[in-house]
């Protein structure tokens, strides 16, 4: 089934070749799906379906929230580790949130896992990135309490922040020690891991369960959590559940200065570590130990899909810090997903917003990891050309990356002989005009713009998105059937509508569908949005490349409507201060820069927001107040930084209020420069800005 108000299937389109609008709608139905799924496996412990598919449906979301970051939902899948806490049971607030991991799926994502790492530290290229690496147990996260060396409290991971108090069930689990045993032991620490069961008491457990008429688990990973979320703690304790411990939440004092050491220290206190988990001098090594582990998979008595590498330095691990609801320092490297061969029965090419066409495989359909597929996506014709794939060809498909399928390569001996070579074609599907490439692009687009009805309607579903102008009762769906009947073809007519609406043949109330409330909340909508933030009206236009955090970049740094215009104009001539001040703007750069300044270059985009200010106003850019001494400010940072990492002083800067720029004009408020500053540096002196250290810095945001 094709998600609501679009004209294609989306499970079907690659990430980079989304429109903004089709991207809100996948993230809002990833977000859905997800959502459910982790009800099922957190809360029900009865997942709907595998966790390829789940992986799947997770690196998606990643994949498009990277394409396309101002579309970050507020219920983003990676805003949440689990599911909300079940109502049986009390609740927990973790001192520290229970963070979920962030996969990866090949050994060159664990190397990257380990570059960026070093980026973010800014470690030298001999500096060792040692890691720990042990299985990763299918089981409950759960963590266990203990002040004065006693059990406390126990608790599930719930969403990451409040779990559910399942105090006297974990007491009842085998490998949790009521009381800890040494001298050294912390006044308080809250111990994490993983309760499983073993496959053959999932097995007698199962015997048990039809013996008795009861439903059966579907596997041991559902049985412990099953057994741990029991109303009767004798029945978990009947249950003969293990607890394996990695980790720790809460702790009054530091337990070692290493991962491996406090691993070391935890089994001296009675908890049991997995046997598997080795220290790694480098990725090599622990790649190494992924071969060895997923070979004994099948013999192990417990389940596992992977393998955790963790940073061994603890101080790296506090610098790293995370990111939303993972940690920077650790990635899980998952076991394989599942594939399948299927025909091609077609290839078919897709037009989105922007223009581009993407090619789709229509497959003869196919059930892999549980799922039937029907759809592939081909990426761009140059994965075509090298894969030399062809309609009727026989090919091997995976769920793994992607949640939309991918055609890993072709099985030419099954290939019939008169099968032709795909061409890819050279004009738009949907209106006729030239499709061409750029010389940096993988990427074929139509030149129809407005003309082109594929980026017509995309344009004004993104104008009307929840990051846009979200108008209350016009959705995709109505903005497809109004563009359909010629009655709104352009962003002003949405706000010409009522005025108009007397005149058309139909009026809206006659319509299929409306009525006189319904047209009348329309329209009292419409009206709502008559002024706006210049944020979202910026974001609304569908400039490429200019996604929320682009536009909310522009708005703060021109102010107003009638300011951006101002400096577009005076822009393109790519030369002088207006144009040196827009390739300033951090996180514009000269590709998005060239892009906005096409975009205001063109006479029917001015001429479409010409109309636009007629019947909307939007609002002046209003920072949001704040403490901190450099909010508002412009700062840029120049030479070697010894006490933190040029993106470590980025994002405190920015979490700060302060805007960082690429270079030095005389809106610039601070430079910091450190060893090795050049150019900046002096432009700062004849402009006479403030150059401050980097202790000077960091004594100014301290304060």
């Amino acid at each position: 089934m094709r998600p609501p108000g679009t004209g294609r299937d989306l499970r079907a389109v690659s990430p980079d070749a989304l429109s903004e609008t089709e991207a809100a709608q996948e993230l809002e139905r990833l977000a859905r799906e997800i959502a459910l799924h982790d009800h099922a496996y957190y809360s029900d412990d009865a997942p709907h379906f595998s966790d390829a598919e789940y992986d799947s449906l997770h690196r998606r979301n990643s994949a498009i929230e990277a394409e396309f970051p101002t579309q970050l939902r507020r219920d983003s899948p990676t805003r949440r580790v689990g599911a909300e806490p079940a109502s049986g049971f009390a609740k927990v607030v973790h001192a520290r949130p229970m963070l979920s991991l962030d996969n990866a799926f090949a050994a060159d994502d664990v190397q990257d896992f380990a570059d960026r790492v070093r980026r973010y530290l800014g470690l030298n290229a001999d500096e060792p990135v040692r890691l720990v690496a042990e299985p990763k147990i299918d089981g409950l996260s759960a963590s266990i309490r203990y002040e004065d060396g006693r059990v406390m409290t126990g608790a599930t991971r719930g969403d990451g922040s409040v779990g559910e108090d399942v105090t006297q069930n974990l007491r009842s689990v085998r490998d949790l020690p009521e009381v800890l045993r040494g001298k050294d032991l912390p006044a308080v620490i809250e111990v994490r891991g993983e309760v499983y069961m073993r496959r053959d008491n999932f097995v007698a457990l199962n015997e048990a369960q039809t013996a008795a008429g009861k439903p059966v688990y579907a596997n041991p990973r559902n049985a412990a959590a099953g057994s741990v979320r029991q109303i009767d703690p004798t029945v978990t304790a009947s249950r003969r559940l293990h607890f394996f411990a990695y980790a720790w939440g809460e702790v009054s004092a530091p337990i070692a200065e290493a991962y491996w050491d406090s691993l070391q220290r935890l089994e001296a206190w009675g908890f049991a570590t997995n046997p598997l988990a080795r220290r790694c001098a480098d990725v090599a090594e622990a790649l190494a130990l992924y071969d060895e582990i997923e070979a004994q998979r099948s013999e192990l008595p417990y389940d596992i899909d992977g393998v955790v590498y963790k940073i061994d330095r603890l101080d790296w691990q506090d610098r790293l810090g995370a990111v939303t609801r993972s940690p920077r320092w650790a990635v899980a490297h998952k076991f394989p997903a599942e594939q399948a061969q299927t025909v091609i029965e077609r290839i078919l090419i897709q037009v989105g917003r922007t223009g581009a066409l993407t090619p789709v495989a229509a497959l003869i359909p196919v059930t892999v990891g549980g799922v039937v597929v029907s759809r592939a996506t081909l990426h761009n014709e140059d994965e075509i050309a090298r894969k030399d794939i062809r309609e009727g060809d026989t090919v091997l498909i995976q769920r793994a990356g992607d949640v939309i399928p991918q055609v890993l390569s072709v099985i030419k001996e099954k290939r019939a002989k008169r099968v032709r070579r795909f061409r890819f074609r050279t004009t738009c599907p949907e209106c006729g005009s030239l499709a061409v490439r750029e010389a940096d692009e993988a990427v074929r687009r139509c030149t129809g713009g407005l003309i082109c009805p594929a980026q017509a309607l995309e344009r004004l579903r993104h104008f009307i998105s929840r990051d846009a102008f979200d108008i209350e009762g016009l959705g995709a769906k109505q903005i497809s059937a109004f563009f359909d009947q010629r009655v709104i073809r352009q962003p002003a007519d949405i706000f010409t509508l009522e005025a108009r609406n007397a005149g058309l043949d139909q009026p809206l109330a006659e319509r299929e569908g409306w009525g006189e409330t319904s047209a009348r909340h329309l329209f009292a909508a419409i009206a709502a949005r008559r002024r706006i933030a210049l944020e979202r009206f910026i974001y609304a236009l569908g400039i490429r490349h200019v996604g929320q955090a682009n536009a909310r970049l522009l708005a703060k740094t021109y102010g107003s409507l009638d300011g951006l215009l101002a400096v577009m104009r005076d822009a393109q001539d790519h030369q002088g201060e207006a144009y040196a001040e827009l390739l300033a703007v951090d996180g514009i750069g000269p590709k998005v820069g060239e892009a906005i300044l096409a975009f205001f270059a063109e006479p029917h985009n001015v001429d479409a927001i010409d109309k636009l200010r007629g019947e909307v106003t939007a609002a002046q850019f209003v920072e949001a107040a704040s403490g901190s001494p450099v909010a508002g400010r412009t700062v840029v940072f120049t030479g070697t930084l010894e006490r933190m990492t040029r993106a470590e002083a980025k994002a405190r800067a920015e979490a700060l209020g302060a805007k960082v720029a690429g270079s030095v004009s005389p809106k610039t408020d601070y430079v910091v420069a450190g060893p090795g500053a050049g150019a900046k540096l002096k432009q700062a002196l004849v402009l006479e800005v403030a150059v401050l250290s980097e202790d000077d810095w960091l004594g100014l945001i301290s304060d």
